[in-house]
């Protein structure tokens, strides 16, 4: 009994740690232009992440919690749909193929060449390349950032929503050195709260609603997804959603000790295959690439090492079915903070950089600066395929290079001019 119980504070932990994103990936994704309704891609949300979170407890026995990627839903939106116009039923449609690519890789070999093949350094320099990205998304939502015809950018003028934003940010800075499990949520109302006080935004005439299921649930457009034009950006899903998903399953599993006999991470190749099925369920039920949560720490530092942990976070999640009028009414200006938090806390992973040889430093550069400068994870991670793999042949160390590095270079640079005869 007092080993449930502790997976269950362990789970409830997990919920309040990443519960912000059944409030921020609707925000994201229904920004002007995308077409998407706030609700349904509420209530495809807590679908995606109360069915995949509940599979990761009862199929991989593992306390990790699955949810839309952050990243990933800001390439959904602002790449893929609202810079290259791709109707975002067509965008939901690559998302399905991408998952379906993904559990290919997860259920054979391929995984295991994959994971010995991708230098480290590019990982996480395509994490730090992801959280400037979110950053500069947050920073730009806050009016803290504003085109500028001559300097491309500049400081913003301010405006209440942008001081609001800058309280939210001091906030959920202050519960997040006490390591509060509410912080991003915490922060969130408090703005919002203020917000509505400052006669900002309106309180919606009832806090609840049924779920819709209706607008968004099975509408992806799985035919249209397969252009070849849109290859590229399938593949860049698979690749980002690879590397978030092994590096949260083997960092968090490393650090908490929950490894087997010879080391390695607990049911590794089940806990991908779930992360893989979120992607494609994802695309189904009408939101952006599932992943595994680096939040899921949170309740295993509570004693949460079994598959019951992941289950309780599941139970939490129901609920939010219901929200929809409450989350509509969170601003951007509350949403903006912990875009631009959760883009630092993903920009740490530039301090495991190796940046002392060329030829590790340049494409890891590469990878990092390409993704916002072009506003796309796709160029970043191709250039630094084709760099790493051109640059250490340059070096004299083309033995160090993986048969599977080589394959993944030529494909990036197929891609790349696919990529360019699009354009």
């Amino acid at each position: 009994m007092k080993s449930l119980r502790t997976e269950a504070v362990a789970g409830i932990t997990t919920f309040f740690t990443m519960a912000y994103i059944v409030v921020v990936n609707p925000a994201i994704l229904s920004t002007e232009g995308t077409g998407m309704p706030s609700g349904g891609v509420l209530t495809a949300t807590v679908l995606l992440s109360a069915t995949m979170t509940l599979a990761m407890g009862l199929y991989a026995r593992l306390p990790f919690a699955v949810a839309p990627g952050m990243g990933l839903n800001a390439f959904f939106t602002y790449t893929i749909i609202l810079h290259h116009k791709v109707p975002w039923q067509t965008a939901l449609g690559i998302v399905f193929w991408s998952g379906v690519l993904f559990v290919i890789v997860s259920a054979t070999p391929i995984r295991a060449a994959l994971a010995r093949a991708i230098p480290k350094t590019l990982r996480n320099a395509a994490a730090a390349g992801i959280g400037i990205f979110l950053t500069f998304i947050g920073l730009k939502n806050a009016g803290l950032v504003a085109p500028d015809p001559v300097t491309y950018v500049r400081v913003g003028h301010f405006t209440p929503a942008t001081l609001l934003c800058l309280a939210g940010l001091i906030g959920i800075a202050y519960l997040l050195q006490r390591k509060t499990p509410l912080a991003f949520l915490g922060g969130m109302a408090g703005v919002t709260l203020l917000a509505w006080l400052a006669g900002l935004i309106a309180a919606p005439p009832s806090f609840f609603s049924p779920p819709d299921f209706r607008s968004v649930f099975l509408k992806l457009d799985v035919f249209g997804a397969l252009r070849l034009s849109l290859l590229p950006t399938m593949v860049t899903i698979l690749f980002t959603d690879l590397f978030d998903s092994m590096s949260t399953l083997i960092g968090v599993s490393h650090a908490a000790g929950m490894l087997d006999a010879e080391g390695q991470p607990l049911r590794l190749k089940e806990g991908l295959l779930v992360d893989a099925f979120a992607t494609l369920c994802a695309g189904l039920a009408g939101t952006s690439a599932g992943t595994a949560y680096i939040e899921s720490a949170a309740g295993i530092e509570m004693g949460g090492r079994t598959g019951w942990t992941a289950v309780f976070t599941a139970l939490c999640f129901l609920p939010c079915f219901f929200l929809a009028p409450l989350v509509g009414m969170v601003p951007a200006a509350a949403t903006a903070p912990v875009l631009i938090l959760v883009g630092a806390l993903m920009f740490r992973s530039v301090a495991q950089l190796d940046l002392a040889r060329f030829e590790d430093g340049i494409p890891a550069f590469l990878t990092a600066v390409l993704i916002p400068l072009t506003f796309s994870i796709t160029q970043g991670i191709l250039w630094g395929f084709i760099t790493h793999v051109i640059l250490y042949v340059i070096a004299g160390r083309r033995r160090e290079i993986p048969a599977m590095m080589y394959a993944l270079a030529a494909i990036s640079a197929g891609l790349v001019l696919v990529e360019q005869l699009r354009v």
